[in-house]
């Protein structure tokens, strides 16, 4: 597999997609650095995986952290070839209730998290002439509903900031490699952040109907790892068809 003995960054690894994604690419052979807040997660994950899965503590909030995150890696495994950045949060609810401290960590985690941990790898990346940068956007980062506006913001921008990444690295003639993952309701813990009722009950019920497993889309992530190196998804969109 063209995923054995890459070395790959995952954010947001302790639970849902990026959990997932490092259990299958650990299967494959991949070389993995797990990154989140949660250190007994971590811990266990990485003990669970084998002596090739690593993990850092890290609040993709503050670039300090991703840049040490980064710097780890490089300590541990001499290169980075992969981020991605899982990472993300997405309590629902109406503009009009102004939850403000909900708007502000999804803008941190989602937008400034991802933003972070591409200005953390990408010197790198770019030094090495190789790598690849895989976002987590998201259906709602090309449609927009009542409730959604914040976290729809923060994952429309997600897709810009990675359009513009994309054009960048072409322009630079690089072989650097920035693929959009934009899945559907996926089932993951992420409906846990949602504090308003009405919208966690609708959530949690679109999870029941229509929620893929997280590993359909880790196995997308790996894909898009194991395309040729001189070709790349630019994104790609999951929904479940049920």
């Amino acid at each position: 597999m063209v995923v054995k003995n890459k070395v790959v960054i995952i954010t947001g690894a302790s639970s849902g997609i990026g959990e997932a994604t490092a259990r299958i690419l650990a299967e494959k052979g991949a070389k993995v650095v797990l990154a989140a807040r949660r250190e007994e997660k971590l811990q266990a994950l990485s003990k669970e995986l084998g002596d090739n899965v690593i993990y850092k503590v890290t609040d993709v909030t503050k670039m300090e952290d991703l840049e040490a995150l980064a710097n780890f890696t490089l300590a541990q495994f001499g290169k980075i070839d992969v981020l991605v950045n899982s990472a993300g949060l997405s309590p629902f609810s109406n503009l009009i209730d102004k939850h403000v401290s909900e708007w502000d960590a999804m803008i941190d985690i989602n937008l400034k998290g991802t933003l972070y941990g591409i200005g953390a790898v990408l010197p790198h990346l770019v030094a090495q002439q190789s790598g690849q940068i895989i976002n987590l956007s998201s259906i709602a980062g090309h449609v927009a509903h009542s409730g959604s506006a914040v976290y729809s913001a923060t994952k429309f921008a997600v897709r810009a900031l990675s359009d513009s990444l994309r054009e960048e690295m072409d322009k630079a003639h690089t072989k650097v490699r920035v693929t959009v993952i934009s899945p559907g309701w996926t089932d993951t813990p992420i409906t846990q952040s949602i504090t308003d009722e009405k919208y966690k009950a609708s959530t949690q019920k679109a999870m029941v109907n229509s929620g893929m497993p997280v590993e359909r889309v880790a196995n997308t992530i790996v894909e898009a790892i194991n395309l040729p190196e001189d070709s790349e998804w630019n994104e790609v969109i999951l929904k479940s068809k049920n």
